[in-house]
């Protein structure tokens, strides 16, 4: 709508968490090096943590789009299951058969697949997505199929992603032998201010236009005031602000129209909290002083935004993956009809092909036959033809 204005090539600010925007920040610079690391030294477990929006998918999808020598993937995204059905989406995702089996032939060819895999020298990996709502028991069955190993090697590495949340599960008692396997871990933290603000520029320059808008350092200390470094909630108030400048037709940034499009998105309070000040009626001048006091957040406070923020993000991508995957499994159901149906016709032509071909092989041995028999004249010519015929 507005990219044609700022002449940039497509939406800097966009939700999707598309690795082609990838901002190096120090933390995230970390986790894509242990987690390459991990990968290409075949350790166990990884663990990734961080808060709703941090970049942890983002991080993935990069980790994917590496050209990672002989690995083969499998990923999860939906941990909403229980441990049958995890295994289930495991194999599946392996482009294993899965219908119609239970726990027990899941396990057995999962660990057949593994052990060919190895044999070949390829690398299995599991990466599974939002893994802080498995239960116990099924986080248990992932350590399981980490015993899967020869004399010198894991056949199966596993990274696990999640919210921090996933850290104080997995301090449970009786997840200490899961604890005890995880051989690297990162939690990503949010940008400080410089961070925020190359992140802010880095997009904008990947989208085509590094200098689409001017904002002064005190309109980016408000906005960081109320993003506090987290990516996502970021990408949400720039991308109105190209939006409010795009309809005003500016490209300079000032803090009230910042105030102004911080109190629209915060109608209902569903991104920020309660107790944050009302700034879109606040006409003040910005202070240090002020910003300092606006970004102290209680802990409290943070995890009830995140919290919100998670819901109505979890709901919206439920609601896309639903409409994304219904037509993909019609469409799989149809292909295996038609190769059912066409490898049954297949075999029906084999069958006849098989057939002829014997029944002209008999007439074959019986032609020679017969010629001998009309030559020695022992036969009479309408004995001959119907001998032929028969």
């Amino acid at each position: 709508m507005y990219c044609s204005f700022f002449n940039l090539t497509c939406k800097p600010f966009d939700l999707i968490p598309n690795p082609d925007f990838m901002f190096l920040s120090k933390t995230h610079k970390k986790a894509i090096t242990y987690l390459d690391y991990g990968i290409r030294e075949r350790v166990g477990f990884v663990l990734l943590t961080g808060e709703v929006g941090s970049g942890k998918t983002t991080i993935i999808r990069e980790l994917i789009n590496k050209n990672l020598e002989r690995v083969v993937l499998a990923k999860v995204f939906n941990t909403n299951v229980n441990s049958v059905q995890l295994l289930s989406m495991i194999n599946d995702d392996f482009d294993l058969p899965v219908q119609g089996k239970d726990k027990i032939e899941l396990l057995r060819d999962l660990n057949h697949f593994l052990v060919d895999q190895y044999s070949k020298g390829n690398q299995p990996l599991l990466i599974i997505d939002e893994a802080q709502n498995l239960p116990p028991e099924t986080l248990e069955e992932i350590r399981m199929l980490s015993n899967l190993e020869t004399s010198d090697s894991k056949l199966l590495q596993i990274i696990l992603v999640g919210q921090p949340e996933l850290r104080t599960l997995l301090a449970r008692p009786e997840l200490r032998q899961l604890r005890q396997r995880i051989n690297f871990q990162c939690n990503l933290q949010p940008l400080n201010r410089q961070e925020m603000e190359e992140y802010i520029f880095h997009r904008l320059q990947v989208a085509g236009n590094r200098d689409a808008i001017h904002l002064e350092p005190p309109s980016l200390d408000l906005i960081f005031s109320f993003c506090s470094g987290i990516p996502r909630l970021i990408n949400i108030i720039c991308d109105f602000i190209l939006l409010a400048a795009f309809a005003e037709e500016v490209r300079d940034i000032d803090e009230e129209m910042i105030r102004e499009i911080i109190g629209d998105l915060d109608y209902g309070h569903h991104y920020w909290v309660q107790e944050q000040p009302d700034i879109a009626a606040s006409n003040t001048n910005s202070s240090p002083e002020s910003i300092q006091a606006h970004s102290h957040w209680t802990e409290s406070r943070i995890e009830e935004l995140f919290n919100k923020l998670n819901q109505r993000l979890s709901t919206h991508e439920k609601e896309t993956l639903s409409a994304v995957q219904s037509p993909l499994k019609k469409l799989n159901e149809r292909l295996e009809q038609f190769q059912n149906t066409f490898t049954e016709q297949l075999n029906k032509t084999n069958a006849d092909v098989a057939r002829i071909n014997k029944k002209i092989e008999g007439q074959s041995k019986r032609v020679p036959e017969t010629q001998d028999l009309s030559e020695k004249g022992n036969l009479p010519k309408q004995d001959l033809i119907r001998r032929i015929f028969k």
